[in-house]
Formats: C-alpha cells, sequence, structure tokens
C-alpha cells in the first residue's frame, strides 16, 4: 500500500476536509446536526476522526454543504476507501485507535524514549519480557497474541518503501537489563543491526548530558507526504496515548526533539556506545 493511503489517513484528512466544508458553508455543528436530523455529537466525531462517515453520511454533510458535484463524488468515494480495513484490523484486541494506521503511512517518524528501546526495534523476547513485566494479570496467549502483532508492525522498517525513522533514547534505556543478560544482549544486537540500515538512525542521550528536554516523558512525532495531511505527535502515556494535531503543539514537540538530537552522541558514537554495552553484558555472561 502506498503512502499517504492507508484507511486511517483517509478517514483523517476526509474528516478535516469536512471540517473546512463546514466552516466555509458558516455553519455551526449544532445547526448542521439539527439540518440532518442528527446529534451535534456525532457531527463533532465524524470531525475529529473518532468515528468513520458512511458514504450515505458524507453525501447529506456534502450537499448541505453545496459542494460541487466532481469534487462531491470525489469525496464520497474517499469515504469508502476510508472504511476498508488495514493490516492491523486482524489485530483490533491489541492495537486501538489510530496509531498503528497513521505509523504505517508516514514517510517519517521521530522517536523518544527514556525508559524503553521503541516498540519497532524491540527483539521478541525483550517485547515479551516488557509485557510479562506491565500487565502481570495477561494470560501467556495475551501476551504472545501482543508479540506477533509487534514483530508485525516491525515489517514498516524494512518495507519496500520505508519511512525515514529516527529514534533517540536516553542512556538508561541501555543500563537497564530487562530480561537478563541473554535478552539484553540480543537486544542491543539488534539496535546495532537496526541502525545500520539506511532509514534508520539511533542516537543516545548520555547521563553526562543531565537535564535534556525531553525528562517528562516518551513521544513519537509522525510526518506525512501530502500537504493536507499535517504531522501529528503521539504522546505516550500509562493508559493509552494523546494525539496532538495543533500546529504550535507539533512546533515545540519538533524544537525538543531538535535540542534532544543536539544533546546526544551522534549516531556513530551512539552505535559505539550500545556495542560497547554489549560487549560487557557478554562478559557478564561468561563470568
Amino acid at each position: 500500500m502506498a503512502r499517504g493511503q492507508s484507511p486511517t489517513v483517509r478517514r483523517r484528512r476526509l474528516a478535516s476536509e469536512l471540517r473546512r466544508l463546514r466552516e466555509t458553508a458558516k455553519l455551526t455543528i449544532e445547526e448542521v446536526g439539527e439540518k440532518l436530523e442528527c446529534s451535534a455529537s456525532k457531527i463533532s466525531r465524524i470531525e475529529t476522526g473518532h468515528v468513520g462517515v458512511t458514504p450515505r453520511d458524507a453525501r447529506d454533510l456534502l450537499e448541505l454543504y453545496d459542494v460541487a458535484p466532481d469534487r462531491l463524488e470525489a469525496l464520497v468515494q474517499l469515504s469508502r476507501e476510508a472504511r476498508k480495513k488495514g493490516w492491523w484490523h486482524a489485530y483490533n484486541e491489541v492495537f486501538t485507535g489510530a496509531f498503528v494506521g497513521l505509523e504505517s503511512d508516514a514517510t517519517s517518524l521521530r522517536a523518544f524514549q527514556a525508559l524503553l528501546v521503541p516498540g519497532l526495534l524491540q527483539t521478541e523476547d525483550y517485547i515479551r519480557t516488557v509485557m510479562r513485566s506491565i500487565r502481570p494479570d495477561w494470560t501467556e496467549a495475551e501476551v504472545e497474541r501482543r508479540v506477533v502483532a509487534r514483530m508485525e508492525r516491525q515489517r514498516l522498517l524494512t518495507d519496500p518503501e520505508p519511512p525515514n525513522y529516527w529514534a533517540i533514547i536516553d542512556e538508561a534505556v541501555l543500563r537497564r537489563t530487562v530480561g537478563g543478560a541473554r535478552v539484553m544482549h540480543g537486544q542491543l544486537l539488534r539496535l546495532c543491526e537496526l541502525a545500520a540500515l539506511p532509514n534508520v538512525t539511533i542516537q543516545v542521550v548520555p547521563f553526562e548530558a543531565g537535564a535534556h528536554s525531553s525528562m517528562e516523558g516518551p513521544f513519537l512525532i509522525l510526518g506525512f507526504p501530502e500537504q493536507m495531511d499535517p504531522d501529528v505527535v503521539y504522546v505516550d502515556t500509562t493508559t493509552g496515548g494523546v494525539y496532538l494535531e495543533e500546529q504550535a503543539d507539533v512546533q515545540r514537540y519538533t524544537l525538543m526533539f531538535d535540542h534532544l538530537r543536539a544533546s546526544a552522541a551522534s549516531p556513530d558514537d551512539s552505535v559505539h556506545m550500545v556495542s560497547q554495552t554489549a560487549e560487557r553484558l557478554s562478559r557478564q555472561r561468561e563470568e
């Protein structure tokens, strides 16, 4: 699937266009709901992309906004395409919300993690250990289902048209021995392997850098190829994630990421740090 063409991105694009057309028509959400005999909350959910829009609802909205016939038909077709299912729907009990759909269509991904190896870079054993630690209530079957789903996500980095992926991690990520020396050693070697890919850059913020711009928590900036699909920031939380789409918020996190890049060791030096840590763990295993 070409980038910028997933159902998630199409739904986001359609929602933005419907909101713009309503505002151009000088109608409030409440007025639209009244004219179409539906709730204002339904219109709001459509415009924020929280729910999909059926082709029939799209046509009703577009006719109300007096959209030209050719443009109307193109947007109705977009609503049909937005209702198709992506590969991640096979794991709908694992992937909730729009995150994986947006990630799969991004042309650039800029990630920061202070405590964990980013999900796209994790090994199976590392994933399994983390899942068991953060959710001890999950059964082994639930854990394994999530391991398989995350490994499927990782195919993104070796796609024929992969995104440019830039990950910055705190040195603490390297020092925390997740799953014991064997698991962590394998994880560090995996980081070195992935850093050799032309579309992957990894940097480490060393302890000696002191305080830095992103000590509050992890985040991901997703960039898209089309101007009509603005960048979005995903801020991870313990109970889910928050999407930030306002230009001021995206600019603020972009600036934070730029400061992190300046604070971090160079990509070559960072890979050397990872390799050295792996060698120390290897010696520990031998002892």
